[in-house]
């Protein structure tokens, strides 16, 4: 069977909804020239050595962080602009969800029970405005085909 797969990046969906704000997902756009989005790699167990030098391990759970990086002129800033606002404002966190589609792997991954950790506040203003970075975090991001 061929390979179809390509190394695109170009026709990449990110969509992503917040709980009670934007229960119908918004398309992400915008991103910056070199950066869409990454995950931070996933600590999925633990180990332990014993004084004999036998290895122990166990499945542990933890989040998983992911960069989202767009243009200071995108206007999906404005999506997670709202939800620091409105986080501040009611002084509750909101719970996101989101699906990122890879057309050319045939891949999405869907990320479950997320929250916006970090947000830069402005960009940084240099000769151009730069790129903003949003790092959110989930509770499980799944992959699968389309």
């Amino acid at each position: 069977m061929a390979n179809n797969r390509t190394l695109t990046a170009a026709n990449a969906i990110l969509m992503i909804g917040a709980v009670g704000l934007y229960d119908t997902p918004r398309r992400i756009q915008g991103f910056s020239a070199d950066d869409v989005t990454d995950f931070d790699a996933l600590t999925s167990a633990e180990t332990s050595m014993g004084v004999d030098g036998r290895l122990s391990g166990g499945f542990v759970y933890n989040p998983v962080n992911q960069n989202v990086t767009l243009q200071a002129d995108s206007e999906s800033v404005d999506v997670f602009e709202n939800i620091q606002q409105a986080q501040r404002q009611r002084g509750e966190a909101y719970v996101l969800f989101g699906s990122i589609l890879l057309r050319s792997t045939g891949k999405r991954y869907t990320m479950e029970r997320g929250f916006l950790i970090s947000s830069s506040l402005m960009p940084a203003l240099r000769k151009t405005l730069q790129p903003r970075r949003f790092t959110l975090q989930w509770q499980n991001v799944s992959p699968s085909k389309v």
